[in-house]
């Protein structure tokens, strides 16, 4: 590997979203500061006061302090990591990985399959979550799972298989989240931050209805706007009722930033 001082060391990571951002943000709060996320030019994240794929659509976006922008041309990627912020580039294909060359590749879409990474796109590259063999697809696979092993770093195999159950807040897994009842445009007059009720109508995929099963925050909302895909992730209603819970990263987000920190350190921190 080429020698080069911690903080210069370039990482790419595929997607912007809720978990991405934490990863981002962990790394970014540790000094690694160039960093470039990639993303598609209609992201569908939920959590997006705490997602920085946000910055596709408006320009920039603020997390927690840490600021990233929308970039297109290198000279713009160069220019943000000289004012200190996060880069973020539309690149569905992820082109940006043999043009850019990093030292650190992560894969944080949590796609649940591998999307066309290869384990030799970089010195160091990272998956998180299902979909992916630590030794044949990545160096490093973490656990995205709740529990007791979630952050772990897996240096030989797959991490545990989606499960397609929510992870439980306030007593609640499946009926804190919404889904989409159809195929359509979605719609809504209701922003992050909401208190709702149980029953109450939140929106519409063209005709029908997305009603909430529970009380609380909307702690997430996809666009409004946005199209979307029977039983795709549009809504999250948080029970706690906390409203700084929907501006700050929540504490899955956190470990996982923790857990690709430690994957980073133990290879370049020597």
């Amino acid at each position: 590997m080429v020698d080069k001082e911690l903080k210069n060391r370039v990482i790419l990571i595929k997607g912007a979203g809720e978990m991405a951002t934490g990863v981002a943000c962990r790394l970014f709060g540790s000094n690694l500061r160039r960093i470039l996320m990639l993303e598609t030019d209609s992201p569908l994240a939920v959590r997006r006061q705490v997602s920085f794929c946000e910055a596709v659509r408006e320009g920039g976006k603020v997390v927690e302090g840490i600021e990233a922008v929308r970039v297109a041309e290198e000279s713009e990627r160069l220019e943000a990591w000289d004012r200190g912020k996060i880069a973020v580039r539309v690149d569905p294909a992820a082109r940006s990985i043999a043009c850019l060359r990093p030292d650190v590749l992560i894969d944080a879409t949590l796609a649940k399959r591998n999307l066309g990474i290869s384990i030799d796109d970089a010195p160091l590259v990272i998956a998180l979550g299902p979909g992916f063999e630590a030794g044949k697809d990545c160096h490093v696979v973490v656990e995205t799972n709740r529990g007791h092993d979630l952050g772990r770093l897996i240096h030989s195999g797959k991490a545990v298989a989606n499960t397609g159950v929510p992870g439980v807040i306030g007593g609640y897994d499946k009926e804190r989240v919404l889904r989409s009842p159809a195929d359509g445009l979605f719609v809504t007059e209701r922003q992050i931050g909401d208190p709702v009720c149980a029953g109450e109508l939140l929106g519409r995929v063209d005709d029908a209805e997305v009603v909430a099963s529970i009380d609380g925050l909307l702690r997430g909302l996809i666009r409004p706007g946005s199209r979307v895909r029977k039983g795709l992730k549009i809504g999250d209603i948080d029970p706690r009722g906390e409203r700084v819970y929907c501006d700050t990263i929540s504490e899955k987000a956190r470990a996982l930033g923790g857990a690709v920190l430690e994957s980073v350190l133990a290879v370049y921190n020597r």
